[in-house]
């Protein structure tokens, strides 16, 4: 049972991508190809190279996730560094390039300079990680070659066309982890260091800037709805997943494994939906008319 995957961005809601992918094993399905944005980017960038669903849980699970926005020097204006993650995913994947990977993953950002989406296919993986995850006026734009980077979301929250371009007579799977469009945006919970006084923590969320970055945030979660369904309607992807991660913000610390789970019974609950895409009717439908 051969598929293609397109895992959306979301945060650290996106560690129940892991989920979907243990339940995707265990029932046997065979990920051919895989595809990215966001933190999707990422779960799909150390999938396709060789790491188990256990493994990736593992090594996500263990992250110290209070010191993952340090800053760095040369950085570009931005709330937030990304010194933290860089140190981590250096750690972690070495100089692995996306030559070196066990199955075909693209990865997407889009160009501050030119607002063209980027395509990430060649090169360093944790560099098209740090840059596909760039969240924008959040972390920093990430610099590479001509480009100025942002985070893949802000033209293709789920790349379902990504994902079939790498295997067009497989079906496509797309994992969103956008919320329902009728409901109400969550706020945005900014990390702060750890020890900061009770009463510190209050008065800086009382802050107008911080009101404000809020309402900045919750604008772009519903323009981020919006296109994920748009496009939804244009690339139809075979079967979406969408794992119930509503109550939990981007920026969220969480615990994986619960996170994880959220996936699991995400992925349990499309499986007769995924077993018919995989079926000899459609397999032969796709192979004659294609997705139309």
């Amino acid at each position: 049972m051969d598929i293609t995957l397109a895992l959306g961005g979301g945060g650290s809601k996106g560690n129940s991508h892991i989920g979907v992918l243990r339940v995707l094993e265990k029932e046997g399905f065979r990920i051919r190809a895989i595809a990215g944005t966001s933190f999707g980017g990422m779960v799909a960038v150390f999938y396709a190279a060789g790491f188990s669903p256990d493994q990736i849980e593992e090594i996500f699970s263990a992250v110290d996730q209070s010191r993952l926005y340090d800053r760095v020097g040369d950085e570009s204006p931005s709330f937030l560094g990304l010194g933290g993650v860089q140190k981590w995913l250096v750690h972690t994947l070495g100089e692995r390039t996306f030559e070196e990977l066990k199955i075909p993953c693209v990865l997407t950002a889009v160009d501050l300079l030119t607002s063209c989406e980027i395509v990430l296919d060649a090169g360093l993986l944790w560099q098209a990680i740090l840059a596909t995850i760039a969240l924008p006026g959040i972390f920093p734009a990430f610099r590479m070659e001509e480009w100025e980077l942002l985070d893949g979301g802000v033209l293709n929250p789920v790349p379902v066309a990504l994902a079939r371009s790498l295997a067009p007579s497989l079906p496509v799977v797309a994992v969103s982890l956008s919320a329902p469009l009728g409901e109400p945006p969550r706020s945005l919970s900014m990390p702060l260091p750890n020890g900061l006084p009770a009463l510190l923590i209050s008065r800086l969320g009382s802050l107008r800037f911080t009101k404000a970055l809020d309402i900045f945030m919750r604008s772009i979660d519903i323009g981020n709805r919006q296109i994920t369904e748009l496009r939804f309607q244009i690339e139809k992807p075979d079967v979406i997943i969408r794992p119930d991660v509503t109550g939990l913000g981007v920026l969220d610390r969480v615990d994986v494994h619960a996170v994880v789970k959220h996936g699991e019974a995400a992925a349990q609950a499309a499986l007769p939906e995924l077993k018919r895409a995989v079926s000899w009717t459609n397999r032969v439908r796709r192979k004659l008319f294609g997705d139309s």
